[in-house]
């Protein structure tokens, strides 16, 4: 299996040249306010099965992006780097794109628009000329947390940028608590789905209010499965914040509870098939090994 979500981050770095990194972690965190470092990350994907993954940031910034291509050239089990380049200035999105594409394992970018003030941010002008970038390059996007405020423009993103393949993070943040909000996440999730550029990741899935089991989740894989088919899903452990609700091989067997209900092909495409085509990760599948 290859999980195409996985965070890094180190405390020593928290704070440099009087930047402040990961701004949205601090101590009322908790077990998350601590560095999760390679050889961590390494023994537990080791401890669970999983033979490799995809490093995603977890901070705007460049730095961020840097650290994990340098983690990425000292560990074979780094399938991919998700970084980050800015968006919102194409000159700059330039350069960070020509320097980061020069080592291979750059597969895509992410902002981490949850924390953006810019409710607008997708449909900005100066954005859409970086993505158009981004495709060129034959990167992907990722978005992160859409619902409730960029799922709806993630839709026109995907729709107006066809060349660009827009991979939604834990399938939106559907609102599962809460059945009229689940509406409104259902008609955008779907609408996103329809797109044939979109891919959705079955990560992130401790939510509030709902408990972390397969029956729990169920009605989510459920519509996941029909708005992308197992062909578009690809499965992701979002750790280390995941485990805030439960440890690494917990969040794994759930997922993997539910993907045991698909046929064998069905399953080697969520393991690990869609995150190879998606990200053109330089991997043999293990049905094809």
């Amino acid at each position: 299996m290859i999980d195409s979500h996985l965070h890094l981050w180190t405390l020593d770095t928290f704070v440099t040249g009087g930047v402040r990194h990961y701004p949205w972690l601090g101590p009322q965190h908790g077990a998350l306010f601590r560095t999760y470092g390679e050889d961590e990350a390494r023994q537990t994907l080791e401890a669970a099965g999983v033979r490799g993954a995809v490093l995603v940031q977890a901070d705007d910034s460049v730095a961020d992006t840097e650290s994990m291509l340098a983690v990425a050239e000292r560990n074979p089990w780094v399938f991919g780097v998700v970084g980050w380049v800015r968006l919102d200035a194409p000159a700059e999105a330039a350069e960070q794109l020509y320097r980061f594409t020069a080592q291979a394992v750059f597969k895509g970018v992410r902002h981490l628009l949850h924390d953006d003030p810019r409710r607008d941010f997708l449909d900005l002008p100066k954005v859409r000329e970086s993505l158009a970038m981004v495709a060129q390059q034959g990167l992907t996007l990722d978005i992160p947390d859409a619902f409730p405020r960029h799922l709806g423009s993630a839709v026109r993103l995907a729709r107006e940028t066809p060349e660009l393949t827009v991979v939604l993070d834990h399938l939106g943040k559907p609102p599962l608590a809460d059945p009229l909000l689940m509406d409104e996440w259902r008609a955008d999730f779907t609408a996103f789905g329809q797109e044939p550029n979109t891919v959705a990741k079955l990560s992130g899935l401790h939510l509030p209010g709902v408990e972390y089991t397969a029956d729990a989740l169920r009605s989510l894989f459920e519509s996941a499965l029909e708005a992308f088919g197992p062909e578009r899903l690809m499965i992701g452990c979002d750790w280390p914040v995941s485990t805030v609700g439960a440890p690494y091989g917990r969040t794994l067997d759930v997922l993997l509870e539910l993907v045991s209900t698909l046929s064998p092909s069905e399953q080697d495409l969520v393991l690990e098939e869609t995150a190879i085509r998606t990200y053109g990760l330089a991997v043999t599948p293990i049905a094809e090994g």
